[in-house]
């Protein structure tokens, strides 16, 4: 095999060189516009999974490629040891959308944003202060100490033993949080909507319950926006549904429409804990990611992202309610899971995909739904249509 034939894409996936983490792959997607994406074969799908809430604005989307551009055409990367242009202005606006007077933290992903989450959490409360309360169900990425805060046991399993100082409660139980609480207790960390459990809001009551607790014990009350954040659920963060203020906001995905990104936002009286050094990254608020972030950001304000979240989750949600097979539909605005009557989701998305639309089966009876937020509601229309052929010649196992 020459050099170039090992660089070309492979014409067959039966052979990947991949590591199988993410199971064999059946489709090999080569391009993109907006809500569609097409494969190998010039085969045209609708993708109604995009990326898992990382392209909010579309694929290959001219405005955030054309700043790409650009940006690699003029600094890639150089050390923190240096300022770079847009770091500061993309960091001012998430400050100003998480209410100000704040500071920020950047990084590449979000498990990263989590990973440092916890060290400020440690490192604000002072030794002997570590543990960290998150919910069953909830996840938070694959790092040891993210996978460890993950209320997920399955999947800790095969890499135990996980790191300490990590804590779980039912979703939407004050009481028990209130006992999960001890004097080693550092943060309660949560999603506003767990994304990777099934799409559950959560409930006002536990949210505030989260926010008075912490204040009552002098805890940081930390937000998982990884998913949820950056205009993905009708407003600019979900926490901003409850009325509550977190101290500490991790968030990711689609703040660089697909270019990895990933922040942490911090009260400034929290960040005032740290010294140089404690944390770091090298790749963190490059000059290119921060250049897609900042056109990102600009677009989200510009053409009223959050509105545009608003009505297509209501269109979708109609949508959804009115299949075969849907018992009940889930989420807020751009994140909705329906819920069907048997174990058929995974069935569903492989009959889906071969129609001609991605969808997510989040678990076996739901399947999850998060679109790019400038999808159109022809495309919804469509997208249903497709789906509802499927759902209607789908039998629930006996």
């Amino acid at each position: 095999m020459t050099h170039a034939d090992a660089m070309a894409a492979p014409s067959s996936l039966d052979h990947c060189p991949l590591m199988p983490n993410y199971g064999a792959p059946s489709i090999l997607l080569v391009e993109g516009s907006g809500t569609e994406v097409w494969d190998n074969t010039g085969k045209r799908y609708l993708d109604f999974v995009g990326g898992l809430a990382v392209q909010s604005l579309g694929h290959a989307n001219p405005e955030v490629a054309e700043a790409i551009t650009v940006q690699a055409n003029k600094l890639v990367q150089v050390s923190n040891l240096w300022a770079t242009e847009h770091a500061a202005p993309v960091a001012m606006t998430i400050d100003r959308h998480l209410g100000g007077g704040g500071q920020v933290f950047f990084c590449n992903s979000g498990a990263e944003a989590n990973e440092f989450a916890f060290k400020l959490a440690r490192k604000w409360a002072g030794h002997g202060r570590f543990g960290v309360v998150t919910t069953f169900g909830s996840f938070h990425g694959r790092t040891l100490a993210a996978l460890a805060a993950c209320g997920q046991p399955d999947k800790h399993e095969p890499f135990a033993p996980m790191p300490e100082g990590f804590s779980h409660v039912a979703r939407d139980d004050a009481d028990a949080l209130a006992v999960a609480l001890t004097d080693s207790t550092a943060a309660i960390h949560l999603e506003p909507v767990q994304g990777e459990g099934g799409v559950w809001p959560s409930s006002l009551a536990f949210m505030a319950a989260a926010r008075a607790l912490a204040d009552e014990r002098d805890l940081l009350f930390m937000v998982d926006e990884v998913q949820t954040g950056l205009c993905r659920t009708g407003e600019w963060f979900a926490y901003q549904h409850y009325d509550v203020q977190p101290d500490v906001v991790c968030l990711a995905k689609a703040l660089g429409n697909g270019f990895p990104i990933a922040a942490v936002w911090a009260k400034r009286e929290v960040a005032a804990c740290l010294e140089a050094g404690d944390h770091g990254s090298t790749f963190g608020g490059n000059p290119l990611a921060t250049a897609a972030a900042r056109k990102v950001l600009e677009i989200m304000e510009r053409d009223d992202i959050v509105g545009r979240a608003r009505s297509l989750g209501n269109q979708l949600a109609g949508a959804l309610a009115e299949l075969p097979h849907a018992e009940s539909v889930r989420g807020m605005g751009g994140m909705l899971a329906v819920e069907l009557d048997g174990p058929i989701a995974k069935a569903v998305a492989t009959r889906a995909a071969t129609s001609g639309l991605l969808v997510n089966p989040i678990t076996p009876t739901a399947l999850r739904l998060t679109p790019p937020l400038t999808t159109s509601a022809d495309e919804v229309e469509e997208a249903m249509a497709l789906l509802g052929d499927v759902l209607d010649t789908t039998e629930v196992p006996a």
